[in-house]
């Protein structure tokens, strides 16, 4: 299958060179370093076994519309980065092509096909101005949960740190022929790639602990090991996934394990440094609005209080403000007034 990459960071690049390694038509949307790099030398994989794969039978181009339509578009940057994108990306797009959403985070598709009194509502801490939901329609999405880690290392190279997990779904929860072939396509690279029929309920699994651990500990400069066993902090991140937890309950979600449990797992990653974290120490803008924001905003649709959520959030925004090089204001979306009055 065509499939197209756009970005080829930590997981574009390990996700495109294990579906190039498995003989399908790659093609890697990217610019500047990685652009060259690619083009010289193809994608390097760098396994956490330390064995090297090299991709070198793939297309690196920033000419969304020289790609042309493609079978499979795997949207592999943070949510934060889609909207400078958002233009390029139908060039991509024939009659069937599917768009395979690997951001983490609520997605800005979060109620499309939602059902319930929400159905179809936008989700304005992702997509503010609506242009990335006119521009990539849900109706071409298929939801994806990404719990592989890995590092862009240099360009062009990427190092896997551990997971090949990338459980897949239709946003209606039914189990069609296009979603079966990407479930199939990514098995056959290598992945672990289930079709699931709550795709939300994945979701909400994943951002219960990225909403809590990752900003506390772009605050404090603290691992996950840290984190969990400083009494305090535990704490605190248990307060925000009981809110996250209430606010999830309300939209028809129900969490397959508990929350002590998800702690535990935190734990155990040990010394581990959120992507968050990392961010803020690499003076990259943070994945915020996705992450959190989206939460509280979430809250506020569904009439659910998120006060140790909204004072995090707080603080994370000054914290990435006061961090950015020669920062404007913070820029806060529409439900930041409600916040910011609780958070007073």
């Amino acid at each position: 299958m065509k499939i197209a990459i756009v970005g080829a960071g930590a997981i574009g690049g390990y996700v495109g060179v294990k579906l190039a390694l498995a003989g399908e038509d790659v093609t890697f949307m990217v610019r500047g370093a990685n652009l060259a790099a690619l083009r010289a030398n193809g994608m390097k994989l760098v396994m956490n076994d330390g064995a090297e794969h090299v991709a070198r039978n793939v297309t690196a181009t920033n000419d969304y519309a020289g790609a042309g339509p493609q079978d499979i578009v795997v949207l592999a940057m943070k949510a934060h980065q889609v909207e400078a994108v958002v233009n390029d990306v139908p060039h991509l797009f024939g009659p069937d092509t599917v768009v395979v959403t690997m951001q983490n985070g609520i997605p800005y598709w979060y109620f499309h096909k939602h059902g319930g009194e929400l159905a179809g509502s936008p989700v304005q801490s992702v997509d503010p101005s609506g242009v990335i939901g006119r521009q990539i329609p849900p109706e071409r999405v298929i939801g994806c949960v990404v719990y592989p880690a890995s590092e862009l290392v240099a360009p062009g190279v990427v190092r896997h740190i551990e997971g090949d997990r990338f459980p897949v779904g239709e946003l209606d929860g039914s189990t069609s022929a296009r979603v079966t072939r990407v479930s199939e396509c990514f098995t056959r690279a290598g992945f672990k790639a289930p079709v699931l029929d709550d795709i939300r309920g994945e979701i909400w699994l994943k951002l219960w602990g990225n909403l809590t651990f990752n900003p506390i500990s772009a605050l404090t400069r603290a691992t996950l090991v840290d984190i969990c066993r400083y009494p305090p902090t535990r704490d605190l991140a248990a307060a925000m996934m009981t809110e996250a937890q209430a606010v999830a309950h309300k939209l028809g979600i129900t969490f397959r394990i508990g929350l002590d449990k998800r702690i535990a797992g935190a734990e155990k990653v040990g010394r581990h440094k959120t992507s968050m974290l990392q961010d803020i120490e690499a003076g990259r803008a943070p994945e915020i609005e996705a992450l959190v924001g989206s939460v509280i905003e979430l809250g506020r649709l569904t009439a659910t209080p998120t006060p140790h959520i909204d004072a995090v959030y707080a603080l994370t925004k000054l914290l990435a403000q006061s961090t950015a090089p020669q920062s404007p204001p913070v820029a806060t979306p529409e439900h930041g007034a409600a916040r910011a009055t609780s958070v007073a």
